[in-house]
């Protein structure tokens, strides 16, 4: 452990200032009524905008990379975790992680175990606005929303795309820069935009 830390430097200077700044961050989370795990490795500040009486609730092992030098594809922006509405909810199983990524749940994000989403992702169960002029003048934020599931073990290369409605199957891997419309099975490999099937795993 030490021969690492010795070896790759950065590193040792990212868990330092992870650990001092651990109580300030547990008081944040608790601010916002999100329950801190065990194991937690949080590192920068996230954004979290939780409506008073949604759910957001995430497992233990959770990882979270929102500071420019925690990650070498240099997050361009903080982890955000944002619920809209009342009855929204965001779940986030055990041993996930997540640099720089977004979630924004109008009706339902649910995140199974051991998913990683890589840097600069973004993760919506919404279109936030309507798509017709008449429909944004009664409201500009009405827009459609269905719920996001996925699934244990996959993985989210960077700078994807997951839009609302979409289940992404058990192992499944979305390659970099992929915009997910349609649901995708277990064990495949998607890509491109739209993402489709490349390969079975």
């Amino acid at each position: 452990m030490i021969t690492k830390f010795l070896d790759t430097p950065w590193r040792l200077s990212n868990h330092v200032w992870r650990i001092l700044q651990m109580p300030v961050m547990r008081l944040y989370f608790a601010w916002h009524g999100v329950h801190w795990g065990k194991q937690w490795r949080i590192f920068g500040r996230p954004i979290i905008q939780r409506h008073r009486f949604s759910q957001i609730t995430m497992g233990d092992g959770i990882e979270m990379r929102s500071a420019y030098a925690t990650n070498p594809l240099a997050p361009n922006h903080p982890v955000v975790v944002s619920t809209r509405k009342a009855t929204a909810r965001i779940q986030i199983g055990k041993n996930c992680g997540f640099t720089g990524v977004t979630l924004v749940a109008d009706e339902s994000i649910v995140i199974g175990d051991r998913v990683l989403v890589g840097a600069n992702s973004t993760i919506v169960d919404t279109d936030f606005h309507p798509l017709y002029p008449h429909e944004r003048v009664k409201d500009m934020l009405n827009g459609k929303h269905q719920p996001i599931m996925i699934e244990d073990d996959v993985f989210i290369g960077m700078n994807c795309l997951v839009l609302k409605g979409v289940t992404i199957g058990k192992g499944s891997i979305v390659g970099a820069g992929s915009v997910v419309v349609h649901n995708i099975p277990p064990g495949v490999i998607v890509a491109g935009n739209p993402a489709k099937i490349v390969r079975k795993l």
